[in-house]
């Protein structure tokens, strides 16, 4: 009886060290220091890593040369392995699951990643600067889904239909090359002192690039033998820069009854001020110099107050059409217009004046003329 009782304490004892040994040897394993394993013949193609714990495994010095890893890895946990150390050179990972894998540290150089599934690798963190990819054959890579390169000639049609009809209407037309047609009248008035009807307007055909002007100005006498002085020239219209058009063609002056060929510029200059130069050579020799600049001073959104001032000069004395040589004339006018009707529609009044300069006023005075002349004016300007 009493051998009896002591033996079953030894009994128990020895019971709870076997069942406790498993245990043991699983905690010591996941404190091990694997720095100085070598692990170079080791075959784990038949080792089952699914219930592995490698989060706190340091591998930096292992050497992996002659491992086989082509078992099932699918379940082992490599969010936590030190690879930056280790030599990949003759590892066969093809049957590794690397989703979960840091790959920031590792070295790549000698990898052979032929039968790997990349399908859900985060490789945010791989440094890729030493990668040797000299030796990658890419013969027979397929890469006929990926865009770029030269597209085929049949790929989009020149006018960008794509087969597709452009119905009743037919093809659409560009605003700048589509040619149009515009009439401008600056001014139709009626100056009450000298008894005369004063008008300038110009009519355009053609395109933002190329067109054929008609343009004239002048006077027409209201009293005794309702004389018409005009000016009236034929051109051609291009744009010379984005603020500056250029005018080339013929012209005819009614006041000396003699034709000429014109050229001028006419555009914007700095502050909006409406600019225009034209010169004439008229058959008997004789230069005309036209100076014009307009300003508009816009009080409100009806409201305009339009200043302009003219200049007109000549190249030699022409005693018979009251002519000297020099600067002949000077005008200005100002007026104050109101628009209506989208703006294409301003009746005005305002004042002009006029005056004789240089040897021209000598010249007047010696026919009974005037030299400086005055004037309200009332009239309209539109265009269309």
């Amino acid at each position: 009886m009493k051998i009896y009782k002591v033996g079953l304490p030894f009994i128990g004892m020895s019971s709870l060290m076997l069942l406790m040994s498993p245990l043991a040897n699983a905690a010591e394993m996941s404190n091990m220091d694997h720095g100085s394993m070598d692990m170079s013949g080791m075959d784990m193609s038949d080792m089952d890593h699914s219930s592995m714990d490698m989060s706190g495994m340091d591998m930096s010095d292992m050497d992996h040369s002659g491992m086989d890893m082509s078992g099932d890895m699918s379940d082992m946990d490599h969010s936590g392995m030190d690879m930056s150390g280790m030599d990949h050179g003759s590892m066969d990972m093809s049957g590794m699951d690397h989703g979960s894998m840091d790959m920031s540290g590792m070295d790549h150089g000698s990898m052979d990643m032929s039968g790997m599934d990349h399908g859900s690798m985060d490789m945010s963190g791989m440094d890729h600067g030493s990668m040797d990819m000299s030796g990658m054959d890419h013969g027979s890579m397929d890469m006929s889904g990926m865009q770029g390169g030269k597209a085929p000639a049949d790929a989009r049609s020149p006018d960008y239909s794509n087969g597709v009809p452009y119905g009743r209407f037919g093809k659409p037309v560009m605003m700048d090359s589509l040619p149009l047609w515009g009439v401008s009248v600056d001014d139709l008035g009626y100056q009450f002192d000298d008894d005369q009807i004063n008008y300038e307007f110009d009519t355009w055909y053609g395109t933002d690039s190329n067109r054929v002007t008609l343009r004239s100005e002048g006077s027409i006498q209201t009293k005794d033998d309702k004389e018409i002085d005009s000016l009236t020239s034929l051109s051609y219209w291009k744009p010379l820069s984005i603020f500056w058009n250029g005018e080339a063609g013929v012209a005819y002056d009614t006041e000396n009854d003699k034709s000429a060929v014109m050229a001028g510029i006419a555009g914007t200059a700095p502050y909006f001020i409406e600019t225009d130069a034209r010169a004439y050579l008229y058959t008997d020799g004789q230069v005309r110099l036209d100076l014009g600049a307009e300003y508009e001073w816009r009080l409100d959104q009806h409201w305009v107050v339009i200043p302009e001032v003219e200049l007109t000069a000549f190249s030699k004395d022409d005693t018979d059409n009251h002519i000297t040589k020099g600067f002949n004339e000077f005008g200005a006018d100002v007026r104050l217009t109101y628009e209506m009707l989208s703006r294409q529609l301003a009746p005005y009044v305002g004042i002009s004046y006029e005056t004789a300069l240089g040897n021209a006023r000598d010249l007047r005075r010696q026919e009974d003329e005037a030299v400086d002349s005055s004037s309200v004016t009332a009239g309209v300007k539109f265009w269309f």
